[in-house]
């Protein structure tokens, strides 16, 4: 039997290279294709583009923080092409009036000084990894890269589709999916509390927590991110 597809979603000021070791660990035994959400600023118009982008009838799909929100909007969609679900680091909560305000001061930085965006992903850097990893020059180069490659535009497009997302909790429990939910012990961006809830509220889904693990699960712990996901993956139809 041909193993399913995997569709993987990026997160804020991420592109296909957040899911590089998980990519490069899965593609010799499935089809594993990264969407590209960057040129829309709904997370309905991101999920309805990587439908249309997404590898088969069916498939497996894996949303990292934003992504994830992303992958909880497809699955509304179009249930039936789902056929299971890994949410990794995020929630499913709508955004809190705390986090708008700080997305809208944020947008509103870049706009005043584009040129200074680099600062503006430094910035985000010790909310989003480990102690542990703050210098880890290669992981902070990837990501000031990936954010880079995002740009202004692509940025202040993400942090209005996070900002006005819809709650998904009361679609949880009509999830009949394998789903994983996976979550940094310190992630400080999406905290552990909102994947416990996910996973309380969605039925049989799995829990994983990574311990010294930032928001950064992918890259800051990729062979536990993996392992997780080709656990996930061998329960998918």
């Amino acid at each position: 039997m041909t193993p399913l597809p995997l569709l993987a979603i990026p997160g804020l000021m991420n592109d296909e290279r957040v899911w590089k070791h998980q990519h490069a660990a899965l593609a010799p035994d499935r089809e594993v294709h990264i969407a590209d959400i960057t040129a829309y600023g709904s997370v309905r118009e991101m999920a309805s583009a990587a439908l249309a982008s997404a590898p088969g009838p069916r498939f497996a799909l894996a949303g990292f923080s934003l992504g994830g929100y992303v992958a909880l909007e497809m699955l509304r969609q179009a249930p039936d092409r789902i056929a299971a679900l890994a949410l990794v680091d995020t929630g499913a909560r709508a955004d809190t009036p705390e986090s708008t305000d700080m997305r809208k001061r944020m947008m509103a930085a870049v706009g005043a000084a584009p040129t200074n965006f680099g600062a503006v992903a430094t910035a985000f850097l010790p909310r989003v990894i480990h102690p542990s990893r703050a210098h880890d020059d290669e992981l902070i180069d990837l990501f000031t890269d990936m954010a880079r490659a995002v740009g202004v535009e692509g940025f202040v497009r993400q942090q209005q589709a996070a900002m006005l997302r819809v709650d998904s909790r009361p679609t949880l429990p009509d999830i009949r999916c394998p789903v994983l939910v996976v979550c940094g012990r310190e992630d400080q961006t999406t905290p552990l509390a909102l994947s416990e809830e996910m996973a309380a509220m969605i039925p049989g889904a799995r829990l994983v927590v990574i311990e010294a693990c930032g928001h950064m699960a992918p890259l800051e712990r990729p062979d536990e991110v993996t392992q997780a996901l080709v656990e996930w993956l061998g329960r998918a139809q």
